[in-house]
């Protein structure tokens, strides 16, 4: 299967929407948060990033979800700072400290080229939300350059559907979390009481433009949705709601990962209810949950 954003080069589409994506920077709304900084005149907003991107790391990745990970590896880019700034955020020095360098949009196209060529299976854009316009530049040179594996949109799920049309016909895979279902949980731990609407709107989008996972005879995803979901201690993740939800509303074989790697890191610690672990109980019952609902759990 040939990566989507192939044809919006040949089409034109990719690069009408790179000027789209500049000029929502003048003022901008790229995200939920809706700033309104001019980001083109280095002024910043809660994501701390100006008109370049700040690249943490990049490389082979094992750790990811089988289908990405395959024998080779997802080849991630880890994009730093963040627009949701989680409180117990396990990239604490790269969300929220901005560690990393800035880059061009042709440096960002010359990493996914090395990817591609050390044989990673796909793209994966860590942390993307906030840099989308540099993103699409970086595409746009590295498919004129010849680059053809699949671009995995890795997102905490607090994603604006403006933002995502931009990407239709460009990312082929979407792998976003929801990471919760209640809007006061949401307020305390980063912030955004609207999280569980907006990542509800966002993963309806993401699954509009690809669908349900798919793979190749290998195994391998070439495109289409993974969530991701992270059970933390107390129920605070709202795992029954986020797995009827998938369930019913967006799609019964909707492909989810349930996590159980929650620990209290970043200002976590100082809150009570997250300042422990999930324990083995929760989790299971969490894997049950999406187990009896049909869904297809890669845990």
């Amino acid at each position: 299967m040939t990566a989507k954003y192939r044809k919006a080069l040949e089409d034109g589409i990719l690069r009408d929407r790179i000027e789209k994506a500049r000029q929502v920077l003048e003022e901008c709304t790229l995200c939920p948060r809706q700033c309104r900084v001019n980001r083109l005149k280095e002024e910043t907003g809660i994501c701390s990033t100006g008109t370049r991107a700040v690249l943490a790391s990049f490389g082979p990745h094992f750790g990811e979800e089988p289908p990405l990970t395959g024998r080779n590896g997802s080849g991630t880019i880890f994009f730093s700072f963040c627009n949701l700034l989680c409180c117990f955020c396990q990239n604490h020095d790269i969300s929220h400290k901005g560690e990393g360098e800035e880059v061009t949009p042709d440096r960002i196209a010359s990493v996914m080229i090395h990817l591609e060529q050390i044989g990673c299976h796909n793209i994966n854009l860590v942390t993307p939300t906030h840099v989308v316009p540099r993103i699409l530049e970086a595409v746009e040179t590295a498919a004129g350059s010849g680059l053809s594996i699949p671009i995995v949109y890795n997102s905490g799920g607090y994603d604006s559907v403006e933002t995502l049309k931009l990407l239709d016909g460009i990312v082929d895979i979407y792998m976003p979390d929801f990471k919760f279902f209640d809007s006061k949980t949401a307020k305390l731990l980063c912030n955004a009481p609207d999280y569980p609407e907006t990542a509800q709107k966002a993963i309806r989008e993401m699954y509009r433009q690809t669908g349900d996972l798919k793979v190749d005879e290998n195994g391998i995803a070439v495109s289409g949705l993974l969530v991701r979901h992270l059970v933390m201690p107390e129920g605070l993740s709202g795992t029954d709601r986020v797995m009827k939800f998938l369930a019913e509303e967006i799609s019964p074989l909707t492909c989810v990962n349930v996590m159980s790697q929650y620990r209290p890191c970043g200002s976590a610690r100082k809150i009570d209810a997250v300042s422990g672990r999930p324990t083995a109980e929760e989790f299971r019952r969490a894997l049950k949950t999406a187990r009896d609902l049909k869904l297809n759990v890669i845990s």
